[in-house]
């Protein structure tokens, strides 16, 4: 029988990997850089959820870019001691971008809190050591255009912060999203095209997100193939937004085409961030959360994740 279009795709990649397998197995030794994405634990205390993840055997930590205001947000000398504590390693920061600090504002003063929200992560993301910030172009929970010149007012804006994402030595991972949530830049080719209009040397690297990619992309797969070096970091979450292997995500595929643009390395993550379905998620970063809940999408994801990357690249 024919196959459906998306298991040509597929049989494309497992063929392109089973290759690399057999041509070249040294490459496949090195394990991916597992991260967790700690926003959605909401009002936990920074130590819970690291205890948590280091539990779940964890390395690193994705932190909630929570520096709102000059008197808000993680304290630097008490992070690195929790991080210290636990020997804990931190990924990048995930910026949050709502309607309140908006690259693409059609109110000047929202872009200037943007910048200026940007310049605090930049900060904190430099002194803790973390090798990227997330920054989405546009306001997420605003699935509705200001205007036809958001797209512009956003990349210059960025583009405004280049040199300080190159004096911090911090990549900019831009992260598309799902067009339910923002207005624009939503599939890897638009953040590539939104890199391509900054035109600036700071700012050339992508943060993909599994759960957004399966509303906006032909394939998964493809998508990570084509993101290529400018991927930095990889969120992941199963088909229905939670633990992976809870869903019916081609988990498999995405671990191989992970492999084939050697994402296994030094500076290059696998996030998981399982939000849970919805619309808006950004509620639940000021919410108490349900820490069995948490307990569940942290070791089940984990052990989900490491089990098929086991069986794939085990010779």
């Amino acid at each position: 029988m024919k196959k459906q279009n998306y298991q040509v795709v597929d049989e494309k990649i497992k063929k392109a990997f089973n290759k690399l397998k057999s041509e070249h197995p040294e490459k496949l030794k090195t394990r991916l850089n597992l991260s967790w994405s700690n926003w959605g634990f909401g009002l936990e205390p920074l130590e819970e959820s690291v205890i948590r993840l280091k539990d779940a055997r964890l390395e690193f930590i994705e932190l909630h870019g929570n520096h709102y205001g000059e008197d808000l947000g993680y304290n630097v000398d008490k992070t690195k001691e929790v991080l210290k504590k636990y020997q804990m390693k931190v990924s990048g920061v995930c910026g949050m971008f709502s309607a309140e600090n908006d690259l693409s504002s059609n109110h000047p003063a929202k872009r200037q809190a943007a910048i200026s929200y940007i310049k605090r992560e930049l900060n904190f993301t430099e002194q803790i050591g973390g090798d990227y910030l997330l920054v989405v172009p546009g306001a997420v929970g605003r699935p509705n255009a200001y205007d036809n010149t958001e797209f512009e007012r956003s990349v210059a804006t960025l583009r405004s912060l280049g040199d300080v994402f190159l004096q911090k030595k911090i990549k900019a991972a831009i992260e598309p999203i799902r067009a339910a949530e923002v207005s624009f830049i939503h599939t890897i080719a638009d953040a590539k095209r939104y890199i391509k209009a900054i035109n600036h040397s700071g700012i050339q690297h992508i943060n993909g997100d599994l759960y957004h990619m399966q509303s906006e992309e032909e394939h998964i797969g493809n998508a990570i193939l084509n993101s290529g070096n400018q991927l930095v970091n990889l969120h992941l979450a199963d088909s229905n937004r939670g633990a992976l292997g809870d869903g019916f995500m081609d988990i498999d595929t995405i671990i191989m085409a992970l492999y084939l643009i050697g994402f296994n390395q030094e500076g290059r993550f696998v996030t998981p961030e399982p939000l849970g379905p919805g619309g808006d998620p950004y509620p639940a970063m000021n919410a108490v959360p349900d820490q069995t809940k948490l307990d569940h999408l942290v070791n089940q994801t984990i052990a989900y994740f490491r089990e098929r990357e086991q069986l794939l690249t085990e010779c």
